[in-house]
């Protein structure tokens, strides 16, 4: 089993940055691929971006330029610095973690950290 404790949320407002961490433990050697989603209010829940092991990135449209995925294998951890935030972006977003490969790994969630982009 994995578990993921997302922290780093909280109040910033537009333009200005914040990183949001998330650690993992558990079965962490199994892990392969990680990710940050996030959910707004009365929205679904949607993939921001992903890193895999060998390091190769992907965005969703909406935070390219803006926000940047990395990750340290020491720690086991994986981190989402946001620069540039909107009011848009306020959401809780959700650390997640993929047990295996993708064809029958686990996915396992992170409780979320809130993040509010306001004036």
């Amino acid at each position: 089993q994995v578990q993921l404790v997302e922290s780093g949320g909280g109040l910033v407002q537009p333009g200005g940055s914040l990183s949001v961490s998330c650690a993992a433990s558990g079965s962490i050697f199994s892990i392969s691929d990680m990710g940050w989603y996030r959910q707004a209010p009365g929205q679904q829940r949607e993939l921001v971006a992903t890193i895999t092991l060998g390091h190769t990135t992907t965005y969703a449209d909406s935070v390219k330029g803006r926000f940047t995925i990395s990750r340290d294998y020491a720690k086991n951890s994986v981190y989402l610095q946001m620069n540039s935030l909107k009011p848009e972006d306020t959401a809780v977003y959700y650390c997640n973690a993929l047990q295996g490969d993708h064809y029958y790994g686990i996915t396992y969630w992170g409780k979320g950290t809130l993040v509010t982009v306001s004036s």
